[in-house]
């Protein structure tokens, strides 16, 4: 089983109190950006800085067009660029169909695509089924690697046209150290994780494993990048720290449980505007974020990936997991692998 060791509370401390995320500076001009789950939160505040940073194109791609609307309002009133900089279009990633649909446009309408974020997610212990599918491995895993898998040609073609670097990256999160990971060692994990009468939702931790299938499928995902161009796609997993954000609005917590998380809060969490800092460092795709966990906006030590992740059964899960997920993914969208 996966060790369930702690990160180092003195690391994480230091990480939160100590450390000052730098403010981005690096132009975005002439560049369009993706970011997913952007109408609120980190997501928001990254796509914020990027608009304020002269990128010619920043899209919003959000759930709820309401808010996303509200959230592209927001950006115009406190950056002053051009209400045709910031676009909002729907993506859910609860749905296959919603992550076709989108890929399908940016494919059609974009010029050029240069930055992909995919920050959206989905926190919850409450198992539900969305479609045939356990509803936060479909959105955290699932439709986030479809997306990627279906926008990687698109990507590519902007890097051959243009000559540019372009980048591809995820929202991870340190709390992949905190589960043991028990289904890696059935038989097909994705079937376990599918079953709700063995399901382990409670403590978060049903996200914390989706956050670990997450970053080992990054670094797969890294491996199998084989295709050449003439740019170069420059993937990364952004750990963002504890931020305080409204992921977990939709759970019923006691008074207790939102009294503690507002102490906590007040004491060691990131703002969003922070966390958003971190979701922009890695879209600026320095060459050695490549590949890479990123903390702290840089490159994170080993110290800060879980034992797991850096052992043999580790790796070896990461295969499992990869092989996995081709096979879901075929049979959503057939051919789809063939992008990597």
């Amino acid at each position: 089983m996966a060790p369930t060791v702690p990160l180092s509370a003195k690391d994480f401390l230091r990480s939160q109190l100590l450390v000052k995320l730098p403010v981005p500076t690096k132009s975005f001009a002439g560049k369009t950006v993706i970011v997913t789950g952007s109408n609120t939160g980190m997501g928001l505040e990254g796509a914020r800085h990027i608009a304020r940073l002269g990128a010619a194109k920043v899209i919003l791609a959000v759930r709820n067009l309401d808010k996303g609307k509200a959230a592209a309002e927001s950006i115009v009133k406190t950056t002053g660029v051009s209400k045709d900089v910031v676009e909002v279009w729907e993506l859910d990633l609860s749905d296959y169909g919603s992550v076709e649909r989108f890929a399908a446009r940016a494919d059609a309408e974009l010029a050029r695509l240069d930055v992909v974020i995919e920050n959206a997610g989905m926190m919850t212990q409450n198992f539900e089924y969305a479609g045939d599918d356990e509803r936060t491995i479909k959105v955290n895993v699932f439709s986030t690697m479809l997306l990627a898998f279906l926008l990687l040609p698109k990507l590519r073609k902007t890097a051959e046209e243009f000559d540019a670097e372009v980048i591809l990256t995820f929202t991870g999160s340190w709390m992949h150290w905190t589960t043991d990971f028990p289904e890696q060692d059935a038989p097909n994990i994705f079937e376990q994780l599918n079953k709700k009468d063995v399901a382990r939702m409670e403590n978060h931790e049903r996200y914390a494993t989706s956050k670990l299938i997450g970053l080992l499928l990054f670094r797969e995902l890294y491996r199998n990048l084989t295709q050449p161009t003439r740019g170069r796609i420059i993937t990364s997993l952004i750990n963002p720290g504890g931020v305080y954000t409204d992921i977990m609005r939709d759970e019923n917590y006691t008074l207790a449980f939102r009294l503690q998380s507002r102490l906590i809060q007040k004491l060691a969490m990131r703002t969003a505007e922070e966390g958003g800092r971190t979701l922009v460092h890695a879209a600026e795709g320095h060459h050695d974020t490549d590949g890479k966990y990123l903390a702290d906006c840089k490159p994170a030590r080993s110290e800060l990936l879980s034992p797991f992740v850096q052992s043999e059964k580790g790796l070896k899960t990461q295969r499992k997991l990869w092989d996995e997920l081709n096979a879901k993914l075929e049979s959503v969208k057939p051919g789809v692998t063939k992008n990597v």
